[in-house]
């Protein structure tokens, strides 16, 4: 099986291209949709996430996403202390799901992939281009978000160019290049890859 890492900045059109792997037959991890999940559901993430900024970091059993966004935004250290709680336990739970897929090919959407180190759990990792100002545009659009909101949050992402460096691939998404043709040539690539080995 081989396993695809999809980054990109904010309104590159990750999600897009997921679907679009999705209509040809891969399955797609969701790092952001599974973290949601796992901050609810595991008990691992439950103790030391009560244990880093308190009982109120829950509310019966349900995660309290105002309190847990305060402490999250006030500091980026904050946010690097939950994310050491939260992405081991998400690879974890990533390297179970990959194991029960029975496609030959598997993906996983993540937004921060560079920044984590999820770019270790997967064989092949692609991103996701769009120039600056159209990723802005169509995250205000998408999000109802203002400008400087989108700035902010762009700011604390990896830079595109260096994660272009990085990236086994890319796809470019501003419109002037088919993304059908460009995911079908790299999974192409990938097959031709596979049975080199």
């Amino acid at each position: 099986m081989t396993r695809i890492g999809i980054t990109g900045g904010i309104g590159s059109g990750k999600s897009y291209i997921c679907q679009l792997l999705k209509h040809r037959g891969i399955p797609v991890y969701h790092c952001d949709d599974e973290a949601k999940r796992l901050m609810t559901e595991s008990p691992i993430i439950r103790k030391e996430l009560s244990l880093l900024i308190g009982e109120e970091a829950y509310q019966g059993n349900q995660l309290n996403k105002p309190f847990i966004a305060h402490y999250l935004f006030a500091s980026a250290t904050h946010a690097k202390r939950v994310g050491d709680i939260v992405h081991p336990v998400v690879k974890q739970d990533f390297a179970l799901w990959a194991a029960q897929q029975t496609a030959p090919i598997v993906a996983q959407e993540c937004a921060l992939l560079f920044e984590t180190g999820f770019q270790d759990t997967v064989d092949y990792t692609i991103e996701v281009y769009a120039p600056y100002s159209l990723r802005l545009q169509r995250a205000v659009q998408r999000d109802n978000a203002t400008p400087e909101q989108i700035k902010t949050r762009m700011a604390q992402q990896m830079d595109e160019e260096e994660k272009r460096q990085r990236a086994d691939f890319c796809i470019f998404n501003d419109g002037r290049e088919d993304l059908n043709e460009q995911i079908d040539l790299i999974l192409k690539k990938l097959k031709q890859t596979k049975s080199e080995e």
